[in-house]
């Protein structure tokens, strides 16, 4: 099916553009969401009389949109989920969350605007794209941890396996000096008893 498209589409063309697409990608997304107009001479003639106004509202909401993107870009958002000692965590963190994470923080993007290559599974710093715009994206961070308190951590750039990995070692030196003393104790009683 042929379209005419009625504003910029990733990974198909500029406003204007006629492209050919499948017959259910036109019926379901493009022509209910106001994207694209079949391309009858009737629409073209139509998109004609009206490009100069979807351009200026297209600069527009592309001006809006780049103001939100230059405060929301390299963003820092805390996302507290449970985890396992190896930092894999019980489900995952989704575009949902991290819509909701940045609106809690006050700023308004929608799930929908959040993209993700795949759900995060594990605790650490995760950069994530948000689409303001077909023309306008902003990167933002997701810290996902088990609690406040790692959260900073992560931020100050140390890794839950390296936390992980100082724990055991402390608990190792611990042990190891627990013995040390107890061998020094043994070796006192050994004195003792000789004299």
């Amino acid at each position: 099916m042929q379209v005419i498209l009625l504003e910029r589409v990733a990974k198909l063309g500029q406003m204007g553009e006629v492209v050919k697409v499948k017959e259910g990608y036109a019926r379901n997304f493009l022509l209910p969401q106001g994207k694209a107009l079949r391309a009858s001479d009737a629409n073209i003639k139509a998109f004609e009389n009206q490009k100069i106004q979807l351009e200026a509202r297209n600069a527009e909401s592309k001006a809006e949109a780049q103001k939100v993107a230059d405060k929301l870009h390299g963003e820092t958002f805390v996302v507290i989920r449970s985890a396992s000692d190896a930092g894999a965590l019980y489900g995952s963190v989704t575009t949902r969350d991290a819509a909701d994470a940045a609106t809690e923080a006050g700023f308004t993007v929608d799930r929908k605007q959040v993209v993700l290559g795949a759900p995060i599974k594990e605790l650490g710093l995760h950069d994530v794209i948000v689409v303001l715009h077909p023309e306008v994206e902003a990167t933002i961070t997701l810290n996902v941890a088990r609690s406040t308190e790692e959260a900073e951590l992560q931020a100050q750039g140390k890794s839950i396996q390296d936390l992980a990995a100082e724990a055991d070692a402390e608990a190792e030196f611990e042990i190891a000096e627990l013995f040390d003393d107890i061998g020094g104790a043994t070796g006192d009683e050994d004195g003792d008893n000789q004299n």
